[in-house]
């Protein structure tokens, strides 16, 4: 065989390998092929694991990453009673693997294998949180251990009783509020807000559409605020009256023009220092909201408080 032929062949196996990092198409096939690949003996490992470390060795890399695929598969089965893909599974659990052999150092001691089981937990783990449910059911640090614990736990598909709850708060040493509000979580279902329905279901209906309030389609709600907003900007011109002509200028331009001043702007067009303006600014407020609360107008009026400010 001429050494071309040769390094062909080597190309070709090394892209099959490659390919081996997504488990696409037929997944037993998958298996099969990792499974296949070689283990790493310690010393080999060590050495591929020192090439990558020193020198950056991708090839070093790629060896260390296939001769650990089959570790993913079986770590990833472990899973599989969340109703998720298996395939989604082993290819998060393929990223913590990579993760780990970047980080793997072979002088510390110790095998690859015991130091990735961590990162490939911990990514899927990952993606078991934010796939599980539309509505994440964990969120903390403390509760992701809480959700997966709670999990192994479970011995039936019935809720826990006292017993059973105080027990396993004591074995995962949290406390049995904490276990009955991830049991909770964890037996939710996401529901459709439009649920479909056909004529004769409509009136037993239980999706959210059918029971929560649409308060946009509330005439009178809607026409109380407006005419409200109204009494708020009538009362706000009168108060604008009541203040001296640069304290008016002063609220007028950092407050309700579209184009808004900053303080340095109005310091330098009143000659005065930003601090003065700043001044004139807080005294100008007090006296607005004063004058509109004996107005009626509620405290912390609209008007003004959904204003944004310039710096």
């Amino acid at each position: 065989m001429t050494k071309t032929a040769i390094s062909a062949g080597d190309q070709n196996q090394s892209s099959q390998q490659q390919m081996m990092l997504l488990p696409v198409g037929d997944l037993n096939s998958y298996i099969s092929g990792i499974n296949k690949i070689p283990m790493l003996e310690e010393e080999d490992e060590r050495s591929l694991a020192r090439r990558l470390k020193d020198y950056g060795d991708i090839e070093a890399a790629r060896k260390l990453v296939l001769s650990h695929l089959r570790l993913v598969v079986s770590i990833a089965r472990g899973y599989s009673g969340y109703g998720l893909p298996i395939a989604d599974l082993i290819q998060e659990g393929n990223i913590g693997l990579m993760k780990a052999v970047k980080h793997f150092d072979p002088d510390v001691g110790g095998r690859l294998a015991a130091f990735a089981v961590h990162w490939i937990k911990a990514e899927i783990h990952d993606y078991v949180i934010k796939n599980w449910r539309m509505v994440k059911v964990a969120t903390t640090k403390a509760q992701r251990k809480l959700f997966f614990k709670l999990r192994q736990n479970k011995k039936h598909l019935g809720w826990f009783t006292t017993q059973e709850r105080n027990q396993v708060a004591n074995d995962l040493e949290v406390s049995p509020k904490d276990v009955a509000e991830m049991e909770t979580r964890l037996s939710g279902q996401d529901v459709a807000f439009d649920a479909d329905t056909d004529d004769s279901s409509d009136k037993d209906s239980f999706a959210p559409a059918a029971y929560l309030e649409d308060e946009s389609s509330n005439f009178a709600k809607s026409f109380e605020d407006r005419n409200y907003q109204s009494f708020e900007l009538e009362k706000l011109g009168m108060a604008m009256q009541q203040l001296d002509e640069r304290t008016r200028t002063v609220i007028q331009k950092r407050w309700l023009d579209e184009n808004k001043n900053t303080l340095q702007e109005l310091a330098a067009q009143l000659h005065i220092s930003v601090e003065r303006v700043r001044q004139i600014e807080l005294a100008g407020m007090k006296k607005l909201k004063s004058f509109m609360i004996n107005q009626g107008v509620n405290d912390n009026p609209p008007s003004l408080e959904n204003k944004t400010t310039s710096k």
